[in-house]
Formats: C-alpha cells, sequence, structure tokens
C-alpha cells in the first residue's frame, strides 16, 4: 500500500516547510473525512507527532507523508501532484479507488 508525492508536489511541501521555518522531523499528515455523495475529502497538514502503532507512513522525494492507518487501504495507490497552471494553483489529489463520486440528485 502506498501514497505517493510528485516530486513537483514534493518540493512545494519543502518549500512551505522551509519559509514556516517548521522544525526538524515535521510530516506531512493526510486526513480523510466524508464520504458518501461528494466522495472522500482529503486533508493535509503538518505535524510532529508521528506514531508507528497508529500512523502509516510514507516517504517521497525527503517528505515524509502519514496517515492513519485506518484510511490507508482507501489511500492505496493516491497520487499527491502540485498544480500551478491558468487554472489555478493547488495540491490535486487522484485516488484511484473513488472516481466519479456522486448521486443522481446532483447529476453523476
Amino acid at each position: 500500500m502506498a501514497v505517493t508525492l510528485t516530486e513537483t508536489a514534493a518540493k512545494e511541501i519543502q518549500r512551505i516547510m522551509d519559509s514556516q521555518k517548521l522544525e526538524e522531523g515535521t510530516v506531512l499528515r493526510m486526513g480523510v473525512v466524508g464520504g458518501g455523495c461528494a466522495g472522500l475529502q482529503y486533508t493535509l497538514g503538518f505535524d510532529t507527532h508521528y506514531d508507528p502503532e497508529q500512523d502509516a507512513r510514507f516517504d517521497n522525494h525527503g517528505i515524509a507523508l502519514v496517515t492513519r492507518k485506518k484510511y490507508a487501504l482507501h489511500l492505496d495507490g493516491t497520487v499527491i501532484d502540485f498544480q500551478d497552471g491558468p487554472m489555478g494553483r493547488g495540491f490535486a489529489i487522484d485516488n484511484p479507488n473513488y472516481r466519479g463520486a456522486g448521486c443522481p440528485g446532483c447529476g453523476h
């Protein structure tokens, strides 16, 4: 099981960590909330606590990404990228396990 950061995403995360002068050992924590009609929603934030008993850890391009083990199965194969273009700037999360979420009432 794995969650992958692209090199572009890892560079942006490192830039943010450097600009905020985050302490050594800080990890990027990914959370999962919601579900249902809108599909999964994700949170990304920095954390200084990593518990190998409760957390799965994925290291990509020098960045440690952690998530609760209970989410890891739902996130297997997920790729986090960073995009900066005419349509906007931000992180894009592609989870192959949850595509085409929605219901007939909202047009899906």
